[in-house]
């Protein structure tokens, strides 16, 4: 039982990798970007493989939401980056497609794109070689590094509830001052409009 729960434990972050890769055709002339949010402090890396055509050229760009280039690569055909996140942002990996051919004369591009981050960006054979690890050890290794990449998830879960609980109770103690606020304006309003008419009848003979 025991030993079927550890590999239980141990295949779903092999499976987890999996979920990152994509591949999609690019069309001649165009441009398509892929966009994730990720955590700060993370390290990213991926791999690109994009298929060969005549006269084409394919540029990769990777910005923040703030428009800085984490990485860049002209005429990229097949190659790895890597960078580490330094805040909470939205990440754009961009594909652009260039020819001087002109649309529909070049076949579209295949672009094969393997990405990850976190745990699952982690060399854990290198990290065994470096400290003489076991492979059970590196398993446990792994283990707790992807536990400690969940805790670290329901945390940051747990303070954007706490933003948004604080938020959504602003909006209501500024939404019941706006509404005191308009009660008394209908009220003063509506006495005006009483005293008004009291005069404009009494002027005009019409009450005493």
């Amino acid at each position: 039982m025991f030993r079927f729960c550890f590999s239980t434990l141990v295949l779903f972050p092999l499976l987890f990798e999996s979920a990152f890769s994509i591949s999609f055709f690019l069309p001649v002339n165009s441009l398509k970007c892929l966009r994730e949010e990720i955590h700060k402090d993370v390290l990213v890396t991926g791999e690109y493989e994009v298929s060969e055509q005549p006269n084409t050229k394919t540029n990769l760009k990777i910005i923040d939401s703030s428009g800085h280039i984490l990485y860049s690569k002209e005429d990229a055909s097949k190659g790895k980056f890597a960078f580490t996140t330094e805040d909470y942002d939205m990440f754009e990996v961009c594909f652009e497609s260039k020819s001087p051919m002109g649309t529909g004369r070049v076949p579209d591009q295949l672009v094969k794109l393997d990405m990850k981050h976190g745990v699952e960006a982690k060399n854990y054979e290198e990290i065994a070689k470096v400290e003489k690890l076991k492979p059970l050890e590196v398993e446990l290794r792994r283990m707790e590094d992807f536990s400690e990449s969940i805790v670290n998830d329901f945390a940051y879960m747990k303070k954007r509830e706490e933003e948004m609980r604080d938020t959504n109770e602003s909006t209501n103690a500024r939404v019941l001052y706006f509404s005191v606020f308009s009660m008394c304006c209908l009220i003063g309003l509506a006495t005006w409009q009483v005293f008004y008419l009291r005069r404009f009848f009494k002027a005009k003979k019409l009450i005493e």
